[in-house]
């Protein structure tokens, strides 16, 4: 049986992150598609359909709330938001919107990811080195 690998679609502006987030996901058998802007994310989303994506809302090019409210009028994709913001309103914006998880980056987002992956989709490894 041939079975499709997933596809992740990650928007973060900021490369190391970047960089760290898309080998957690390529180590739980994701293909990733990488967006540092908005703009460019959702084209993404429209064109390749993505079983995930994965949000930074503080991208300099718009509001993250307004791109996962938009996603949503087209779209029940699983939205995991990755943020350095902590207060409570944010959360409550981003998942009021849409979202599906709400990751802070300053405590254990790695981990965390990790769990929510796994309850999206069984995996299969790999090994996604940064550069």
């Amino acid at each position: 049986m041939n079975e499709r690998t997933p596809m992740a679609l990650l928007v973060e502006d900021d490369s190391e992150i970047r960089c760290y987030v898309r080998a957690a996901l390529q180590d739980e058998g994701w293909q990733v598609r990488e967006a540092a802007s908005l703009a460019s994310a959702l084209a993404d989303a429209r064109t390749i359909a993505p079983d995930l994506i994965v949000l930074e809302l503080g991208i300099p090019d718009g509001d993250g709330v307004a791109f996962i409210a938009t996603v949503r009028l087209k779209s029940m994709v699983p939205i995991i938001v990755l943020a350095a913001r902590v207060e409570d309103d944010e959360k409550y914006r981003a998942m009021a919107a849409g979202a599906n998880d709400y990751l802070s980056k300053l405590f254990g987002a790695g981990p965390r990811l990790t769990a929510a992956l796994r309850r999206l989709r069984p995996h299969a490894s790999s090994n996604g080195e940064c550069q």
